[in-house]
Parts: structure tokens; C-alpha cells; sequence
């Protein structure tokens, strides 16, 4: 698997091998089931820390993108609807916290807006 990280780049390693990776993927370029290098082969690979790579792993673990199995290692998941049932999940707890925090729906759906205007400024 050949990644890139540039070390001028503004955005952190540990962000630069998530996303691609995430992205790789996404596009099937990386198939389910298809096993990654451990921590520390990829770390040594290019040259980061152990943690580094370790981080970018637990991001996208949480975000369905990889499965950790032990000694099976860590391998690409069956996404399918991975990213909208996280979404949706995310939604829903947001719904809850607003409520329990008194806010109008109009006042948490504003909060959202706001957060996915800064999120995706391109949008």
C-alpha cells in the first residue's frame, strides 16, 4: 500500500494517511477484508512515529472504515451504509443533547448550519 505524507503540508500526518486511506476505500481501490500493514510496519514505512499511524488507525476505526481483529490485524470494512448509520447516530445524540439543553428546534438546527458552514467552507 503506498501512501504519501508531505511534511510541509499544513494537515497532520496522522490526518494525511486517514484520509487516504478512508478515500482508497471509499473508491474500492482497497477491498473489504484486504488486511493492513500493522502499526509499525506502515510507521517505519514512512517514517513516523508509532503513534502517528496508530492515531490514523483508531480515526478511522471510529469512523467504520477498518475493523481491528487482534491477531487478525486491522482490515478494511464492509462499509455499505457505514457513514450515513455513523451520521445518523451522530444526529441523533446531537438531537438529544439540544433538548436536554432547552434549545427551540430552530436554535439547533442554526447550531448545525453554522458547524457544517465551518466544516465544508467550499460548500
Amino acid at each position: 500500500m503506498q501512501l504519501s505524507i508531505d511534511p510541509a503540508a499544513t494537515t497532520p500526518p496522522y490526518e494525511q494517511i486517514r484520509a487516504q486511506i478512508a478515500e482508497r476505500a471509499r473508491s474500492g481501490a482497497l477491498p473489504t477484508g484486504l488486511r493492513l500493514p500493522t502499526v509499525r510496519a506502515l510507521a517505519e514505512e514512512l517514517g513516523l512515529a508509532a503513534g502517528t499511524v496508530a492515531r490514523a488507525y483508531r480515526e478511522l476505526e471510529a469512523d467504520g472504515v477498518v475493523e481491528t481483529h487482534g491477531r487478525r490485524g486491522t482490515l478494511i470494512a464492509a462499509t455499505g451504509d457505514a457513514p450515513h448509520r455513523l451520521a445518523s447516530e451522530a444526529a441523533a445524540e446531537y438531537a438529544a443533547r439540544a433538548n436536554r439543553l432547552g434549545l427551540s428546534h430552530a436554535d439547533a438546527l442554526a447550531a448545525v448550519v453554522t458547524a457544517l458552514t465551518v466544516a465544508y467552507p467550499e460548500a
